[in-house]
């Protein structure tokens, strides 16, 4: 079986950075976080990243990768009029060359809150 990987036909490729985290996320209720939105992403001045997750923010740092990865499409396509033989087919969506690595404790984020007298 023949595997094809090819760029997309308009030739773009995006770049795209992973975010990785030290320990565990996990939910209030125990749910699955898979698709749910977790927090912001901000940066300073100066490039690095910050990430806020509820009441807490994470000071990151900007690391390129040694080795690149590629982001996949999978594909199966059907060869000639033969319907048992099948090619699969990768197409390239994006490349990863950097990672966003917070790897310090979170710190809680404590409002100004003014006094009653």
């Amino acid at each position: 079986m023949p595997i094809i990987v090819k760029l997309p036909d308009d030739a773009t490729v995006g770049e795209w950075a992973i975010v990785e985290l030290q320990g565990d996320l996990e939910s209030r209720d125990n749910s699955n976080i898979y698709e749910q939105f977790i927090g912001d992403l901000h940066y300073t001045n100066k490039g690095k990243p910050l990430l806020i997750i509820g009441h807490h923010i994470l000071q990151g740092e900007v690391v390129t990768m040694d080795k690149p990865l590629a982001v996949l499409e999978h594909k199966d396509i059907a060869a000639s009029e033969n319907e048992d033989e099948k090619s699969v087919e990768y197409i390239v969506r994006a490349v990863v060359k950097k990672k966003l690595v917070f790897s310090d404790r979170p710190k809680p984020i404590i409002a100004n809150v003014p006094k009653v007298i």
